[in-house]
């Protein structure tokens, strides 16, 4: 009979895939590394069980002990793998930009999982990383892997995924492609390659908004690849070349792969992918390249598979006729800031001269002072509102604007119609956030609507 006693031995092996169709518009072969057929969905298995077996054998982790993990959810999922088949606990700490599937998946497997804010610095005592790291010292028994600083986690991939790579390919690679998260991956599969043929090119696909490839680190909605520091576990002598890949790139090109040679990938898969043909059009047609594809886009469904998820955040334009949001916000003819906004530790007062300044009626409550994210904005302050709360109970005026806020206002993209956004301000919203892509770059009301409709039936 041929059967395994358990899915942990059949992490690894994974197949290598020719892209024939994704990669029609370049000379080289282009082969995919699909690491989604590992069991547990992602090339993740391999250091789940690889920082597991470290552990126990060092005596970090005894039977009945808890596995403590900052993780973006793939990571978590290998080692929630392991440790429901040997009978450890575990508690994952997420950021709150991953999809509600990881957190599913997680707690699929018997773990809790706790989210944390993503628009903070990795040393916010609220960051994920510094809640684990506090998580590890409270639970009794616990035990932190720390992918970021394992060196179980790149030498995983200088025993596996390496050497996969170079039989498959019978030593005839040319250049290998991956995202840079944890820095894992590239930096053991490349000591690999390069240490058997020092001509190996690596290519680090990152996002826009990664401090690998990048001066400043800022937020970017893609899942479980870039970083905003450098951890122990990348070596950066690994690394020959980096592409900067966009959120809309790595989202629309994720969704390409999947439709064109029907494998199914996440958002990171498609910032490899995207970052590989860049690459392939510089190579001739006796070039091998291989891009490592990380995860399974079934943890995405309703993110980058969702056309409604994709239109909202600005990368896929709703159908509709009409003038685009971006010619209003262009054209609404004020000397106002573009965002008149308050911060949630203000008093109310301050709030009320702000808008008596400005003469606006609402305006959204940020915490920071340069907005770069959709998650920066955490409530909303209207006048009507407002003084309906003060007329009945005076003390409001002495509380913070965080105790009194309201919802944040409507969100829409700068992609968005005229029509779409009637939509909204004629259901009920007096004002609504508009945002390009992730970044929130103004606020229109409905009198600003009219203003332009004015403007333009005169042009």
């Amino acid at each position: 009979m041929q059967v395994v006693d358990s899915l942990v031995e059949l992490v690894g092996n994974t197949p290598l895939v020719r892209m024939s169709r994704f990669s029609a518009g370049v000379a080289p072969t282009l082969l995919a590394k699909v690491e989604y057929l590992n069991p547990g969905g992602s090339v993740k298995d391999r250091i789940g069980l690889a920082m597991i077996t470290a552990a126990e054998e060092a005596g970090h982790l005894r039977p009945g002990g808890t596995i403590v993990e900052p993780t973006s959810g793939n990571t978590g999922a290998g080692l929630a793998m392991v440790a429901a088949q040997r009978g450890y606990k575990c508690v994952f700490v997420m950021p709150d930009k991953m999809s509600q599937e990881k957190i599913d998946l997680l707690r699929a497997f018997g773990a809790e999982v706790v989210v944390c804010p993503t628009a903070v610095e990795p040393d916010d005592p609220r960051s994920y990383y510094r809640t684990a790291d506090r998580l590890s010292e409270e639970i009794p028994g616990a035990f932190q892997p720390n992918q970021y600083f394992n060196p179980a986690n790149p030498e995983a991939h200088y025993r596996s995924t390496g050497p996969e790579v170079w039989d498959q390919t019978d030593g005839r690679i040319d250049v290998f492609v991956a995202g840079v998260g944890t820095g894992g991956t590239i930096s053991g599969t490349g000591r690999y390659l390069k240490e058997q043929n020092p001509e190996v090119v690596i290519v680090g696909a990152d996002p826009e908004g990664s401090l690998y490839s990048g001066d400043e680190a800022r937020p970017y909605l893609v899942e479980g690849v870039g970083e905003d520091f450098i951890p122990d576990t990348f070596d950066p002598a690994m690394v020959d070349r980096y592409v900067r890949v966009s959120d809309r790139d790595s989202f629309l090109t994720a969704r390409r792969v999947t439709r064109e040679e029907g494998i199914l990938v996440g958002g990171s898969c498609g910032t490899a992918a995207w970052a590989a043909l860049q690459v392939a059009a510089d190579y001739p047609a006796d070039a091998t390249i291989v891009v490592l594809l990380p995860d399974t886009g079934r943890n995405y469904l309703s993110k980058i598979f969702s056309d409604d998820w994709m239109a909202a955040n600005g990368f896929l334009d709703r159908s509709g006729v009409g003038a685009k949001l971006r010619g209003v916000v262009e054209r609404k003819g004020t000397e106002l800031p573009s965002i008149v906004h308050i911060h949630p530790d203000e008093p109310v007062r301050e709030a009320i001269a702000t808008l008596h300044t400005y003469a606006v009626s609402q305006m959204p409550v940020v915490k920071r002072e340069q907005l770069e994210s959709r998650d920066d904005v955490v409530g909303s302050i209207r006048e009507r509102g407002l003084l309906d709360r003060a007329y009945r109970d005076p003390q409001v005026l002495d509380r913070t604007v965080g105790e009194v806020m309201e919802e944040p206002l409507p969100m829409v993209d700068v992609r968005d119609t005229v029509d779409e956004a009637m939509t909204v301000l004629t259901g009920g919203a007096a004002a609504l956030l508009v945002c390009e892509g992730p970044r929130p770059v103004g606020v229109l009301t409905r009198a600003d609507v009219l203003d332009f409709l004015m403007r333009k039936e005169g042009s």
